[in-house]
């Protein structure tokens, strides 16, 4: 299996994300569905608070991850939805300081929405990883 991360001449470079992912080989594609800021318990996490929220989603996230044998760094694919209004700094300081200095980030789309499934919610991030299928 391999991912190649390609950043073409022509388009902005930024260490932040890759412009294009290829896979190549037996791999295992795992799509994990928009991760909101409620916890184990149905409550939710950080009402009117993006940080606190945007750390209770990357929680739910990596528990899904790993539910499917993956991890945050197989992760090929973030889809983030900001409610309209929200600061973006606070959830993208939790986002820089849980992804870290990984080589080959992945890509990223932001979409600003007027809202989410519930009017707490302040964001909420979707994501696809990539792993060896050890059974194929």
């Amino acid at each position: 299996m391999s991912v190649a991360r390609i950043n073409p001449d022509g388009l902005h470079k930024n260490p932040a994300y890759s412009q294009v992912v290829v896979t190549k080989g037996k791999v295992r594609t795992v799509y994990v569905g928009g991760q909101n800021a409620v916890d184990s318990s149905g409550q939710i996490v950080g009402k009117g608070d993006i940080g606190r929220q945007a750390e209770q989603v990357f929680k739910n996230l990596e528990i899904a991850l790993s539910a499917a044998g993956t991890r945050l760094e197989d992760v090929i694919k973030w889809n983030i939805y900001v409610v309209q209004g929200q600061p973006l700094q606070p959830g993208f300081e939790v986002f820089q300081r849980v992804w870290g200095n990984r080589p080959d980030p992945p890509l990223v789309t932001v979409v600003i929405v007027a809202g989410l499934a519930n009017p707490e919610f302040l964001l909420e991030i979707e994501a696809i990883a990539v792993v060896p299928d050890d059974d194929a």
